[in-house]
Parts: C-alpha cells; sequence; structure tokens
C-alpha cells in the first residue's frame, strides 16, 4: 500500500505540473482568432472573427474569453484535486477509496479538464505522455463503474469487458481520426452501457444498504451532469438558430452550466467515498424529483401564459401591456404550492410508495385517534399501524397503570 501512496503523490505533482505549464498556452491559443471554417473553430472552442468583434462591442476581451475558459477548467482540476486529496488523506488505507482518488485525480487533471493539451501544441514531445494520462483516465474511469462501491468485479463477466476495452480506447486516445477508430465508435455506447448494467445487476442482488447508499450519490451526480449535458444539446439541436444568435457570450454561458454539471460527478463520488452523513440522499433525490420538473412547468406556464396574454392584450389596445407581464407573475405565484403538492403526490405514489402508504396510513390512524374510547381496540390498532409502517421484527406494547404494571 505504501507504493500506490507514492505512486499517488508522484501521480499528482506530474499531472498539476502538466496543466500548470499549459497554462500560458492555453490562454495564448484561446485568445487568437481562429480563420478555419466556423464548425471547426466552434469544435475548438475558438473564436472566430465575428466573435471577436462581438466580443469587443459587449466590452469584453479576447483575453477575458481565454480567461473564462481556462478558469472554468482550472476549477473543475482544483475540485477534482482536491476531493481526491482528501480520500487520500484519510482513506487510503482502503483499496476503493485509494483506487477512486486516482480515478478523480486522472479525471479532472487528464481526462475531463486540464490545460495540458495545450502544451501538446507547443511542445510536441508532450504527445506522448499527454495521451497516456488521458489513456489512463478513461480505462480506470470505466473500471470504476465496474468494481465500485466494494472493490470486486460484479458480475465476473465486467472482467473481460475490462479488458476488452483496453484496444477500444488505444484508438479512441491516440488514433481518434482512423478508420479503425471511426468504425469502433457504436462500441463505445455497449460499453457505458455495460457499466449501467454493471451498476443495477450489482445494487439489485449483490450490495448492502450502505453500499446502496453510496451508488445512490454516485448515480445521482452522474445522472444530472448528463441530463443537464443531453438537455443543453437537444435545445440547440431542436433550435439550430440559438447557436448563431448566442454568440461568444451564449457560448460562455453554457459552457459554464456544462463544468458546473461536471463537478457534481467528483462531488458525488467524494461524499459516497467518505460516507458523510449530512444530507440523506434519499431526500436529496426527492427535491430533485419534484423542484426539477415544478420548475419546467412553470417557466412553460410562464411564458405561455405572457406570450397569450400579450397577444390578447396587443388586440384589444393595439399595443403590448406589463399587465401580462404582472398577470403572469401573481399566476404562477398562485400555482406553485398547489402544483408542488401534486408533483410531490405524484413522485412519492410513483417512486416512494412504501413511504407514501406508511404516511397515509399515520395520517388515517391520527384522524381515528381522537374518537377511540376503547382502550383495548386502541392498542390493536397502534400495534398494527407500528407493524405496518415500520415493519420491524417484533412489536409489543407495555401499559403501566397506577397500581401494577402490565404487559400486553
Amino acid at each position: 500500500m505504501k507504493f500506490f501512496r507514492v505512486a499517488w503523490v508522484a501521480l499528482a505533482v506530474v499531472v498539476l505540473g502538466l496543466d500548470a505549464a499549459g497554462i500560458p498556452y492555453a490562454y495564448e491559443y484561446y485568445a487568437g482568432v481562429c480563420t478555419l471554417d466556423a464548425q471547426t473553430c466552434f469544435d475548438e472552442g475558438l473564436l472566430t472573427p465575428e466573435g471577436a468583434r462581438e466580443l469587443r462591442e459587449l466590452g469584453l476581451s479576447r483575453g477575458f474569453y481565454a480567461a473564462h475558459d481556462i478558469g472554468l477548467s482550472t476549477v473543475v482540476t482544483l475540485v477534482c484535486f482536491a476531493v481526491a486529496a482528501v480520500i487520500f488523506l484519510r482513506r487510503s488505507d482502503d483499496g476503493m477509496a485509494l483506487f477512486t482518488s486516482f480515478v478523480l485525480l486522472l479525471f479532472g487533471g487528464a481526462g475531463a479538464a486540464g490545460t495540458m493539451q495545450e502544451l501538446v501544441v507547443a511542445h510536441p514531445a508532450f504527445w506522448f505522455p499527454v495521451h497516456l494520462l488521458d489513456y489512463a483516465s478513461q480505462i480506470c474511469f470505466g473500471i470504476f463503474f465496474y468494481v465500485f462501491p466494494d472493490g470486486r468485479f460484479v458480475p465476473r463477466w465486467t472482467r473481460v469487458l475490462a479488458v476488452l476495452s483496453l484496444p477500444l480506447f488505444v484508438l479512441d486516445i491516440f488514433f481518434p481520426k482512423s478508420a479503425p477508430a471511426t468504425a469502433a465508435e457504436p462500441l463505445f455506447l455497449v460499453f457505458i452501457g455495460t457499466l449501467v448494467v454493471a451498476q443495477v445487476y450489482r445494487y439489485r442482488r449483490v450490495s448492502t444498504p450502505d453500499q446502496r447508499q453510496q451508488t445512490k450519490w454516485v448515480v445521482f451526480g452522474i445522472a444530472v451532469a448528463l441530463v443537464g449535458f443531453v438537455a443543453i444539446l437537444a435545445l440547440f439541436s431542436l433550435i439550430p438558430a440559438l447557436w448563431q444568435t448566442s454568440g461568444p457570450l451564449g457560448e460562455m454561458i453554457v459552457e459554464t452550466i456544462i463544468y458546473g454539471l461536471l463537478l457534481l460527478i467528483p462531488l458525488s463520488i467524494g461524499v459516497a467515498i467518505l460516507r458523510s452523513r449530512l444530507y440523506d440522499i434519499d431526500v436529496v433525490i426527492n427535491r430533485a424529483l419534484v423542484y426539477g420538473p415544478l420548475t419546467a412547468a412553470l417557466v412553460a406556464l410562464y411564458v405561455g401564459s405572457v406570450v397569450s396574454l400579450q397577444y390578447v392584450l396587443q388586440a384589444l389596445t393595439g399595443g403590448g401591456s406589463q399587465l401580462a407581464v404582472v398577470a403572469s407573475t401573481l399566476l404562477i405565484a398562485a400555482l406553485f404550492n398547489a402544483l408542488r403538492l401534486r408533483i410531490q403526490g405524484f413522485i412519492d405514489r410513483r417512486f416512494y410508495r412504501k413511504k407514501y402508504d406508511a404516511r397515509r396510513t399515520l395520517l388515517a390512524f391520527s384522524t381515528r385517534l381522537r374518537d377511540k374510547t376503547n382502550l383495548e381496540q386502541l392498542n390493536t390498532e397502534l400495534l398494527a399501524v407500528v407493524s405496518t409502517t415500520m415493519q420491524p421484527e417484533h412489536v409489543s406494547l407495555w401499559l403501566k397503570p397506577a397500581d401494577r404494571e402490565v404487559k400486553r
């Protein structure tokens, strides 16, 4: 274990050192103006001449654009390093925790973020070590989902898949534009599917209650990040004009949201490994399931009501009116609590059926309790309610009169 601790420290120095060395080159790269076609410039995250002009009109410089991009990437790198360091310092005696700290270190510094790739543009001699770190990041991140949370490959066939992924990522990292790499792209979807299947199988068949809580944290963080990312892609795919109208400022806003979503991955993994009891993940998931649809419904209702009222008022008065905005705001305020309760009830019935039934049982019992006068009947109903809602292995009730103790 001492060897792996020394290796972690050495890897941290290498990763952070390469990222730090790449910052000035990344700044120069992103502050420049791309003269290639618009799609290539967009794929590389570079400013076109039109984009640079729009920034100047907004009072922003190309240096600010570059600093924003580098700053977001560096924040993700530092957060991943911080979480990895905390896990390393507190749980390095645990093999799975130590492996997770390696994964997060590589994920934040060489895989999902970091500036070492721009170092390669200026100094090609770093091409192989930088791509090797990226390769290790992708491989380790996949293996992480095969072995999380107890460090064992479950099911056993995931060992074979882990070995088969090695050449797959060789093509993707070292030969990304080759014909074999293009042909192998569908296999990545299969690979991701096996990660999901492995975690579902482990959760349902193998995991202990504590391990299930850990799995919920990791799945929640990654699911929110992926859903947010897919929603952004879907939005701009369905409305292509958004890319043209948003300009560099819109790209900066979207990039900020994407990196913010990306931060959920290391934070959720950190909480799962450290087993923090500060929050109950079931409560977090419940709130996300409730307030996510609630926000979407209210936004859609607000926009629809504003547009509709503006159209009606324009037809009646010949011009727009702030009354539409005020009326829509009051409508949203009036409907907020009613919609929240309806969505909460639906979520409880659909995803938390046992807790929902237990709550209804307790509410019904409290209503009947006011009318009960028969002590024997009350005792029977109380024991039945406790058995139904809490499902203990054994239930007993002791009543202590003033003169003697009676056990029922």
